[in-house]
């Protein structure tokens, strides 16, 4: 782990892992204002204190997670990829159905867009790679697929994930506090709507 300055009021807690960064989030988040990235945590306040918090502490052990909430999203599995990850995995459609619902994912962060969140912890028989030409209009509530990640598109916007369905649910509302359905360390359980 590197500390790097970010700006005047930051610092960077640059991780070899996700894992590795999810560590210190969990260990830092209750003491500072912590951001989880993929492999980093970013921390705001006084540098020089911030510094010396770090340097106080240890990364938490893996598989530790702040008590959150189990968020259920309903997801209507009518995606345009859903055909291409069935060649991909060598699942059936309901297969891979059963594989998304039946997994516990977990809000590893926040990024691309906000409201978005990489979601981690399903079913390995998922990992797909990103389309090789990515589409200019994904429509917002999206449900896809990309390497280890799952995720919902919060708004219409381009992407190039693997498309296996859609969902109602606002991922991202400025009326609601906080504006993000999803937070880091959430579970996510995905549904099938009825």
């Amino acid at each position: 782990m590197r500390l790097l300055p970010y700006g005047d009021t930051a610092i960077l807690v640059d991780c070899d892992s996700l894992e590795e960064a999810q560590g210190w989030y969990n260990s830092l988040s209750d003491r500072a204002h912590a951001v989880l990235g993929a492999r980093t945590v970013l921390l705001r306040g006084v540098p020089s204190e911030l510094r010396s918090l770090v340097g106080r502490m240890s990364p938490a052990e893996p598989g530790r997670t702040i008590p959150m909430p189990t968020v259920e999203i309903p997801v209507i599995y009518d995606g345009e990829d859903l055909d291409d990850v069935a060649t991909l995995t060598g699942l059936s459609a309901a297969e891979i159905i059963e594989a998304h619902t039946a997994s516990a994912w977990t809000v590893a962060f926040g990024g691309f867009a906000p409201g978005f969140s990489y979601l981690v912890g399903g079913d390995p028989r998922l990992v797909v790679p990103r389309r090789d030409s990515p589409r200019a209009r994904v429509p917002a509530g999206s449900v896809g697929l990309a390497g280890e990640f799952s995720g919902v598109y919060p708004r219409e916007s381009p992407g190039g994930w693997q498309l296996i369905g859609h969902t109602g649910l606002s991922m991202w509302d400025v009326d609601r506090e906080p504006p993000a359905l999803l937070n880091p360390g959430m579970t996510v359980r995905f549904t099938v709507a009825s």
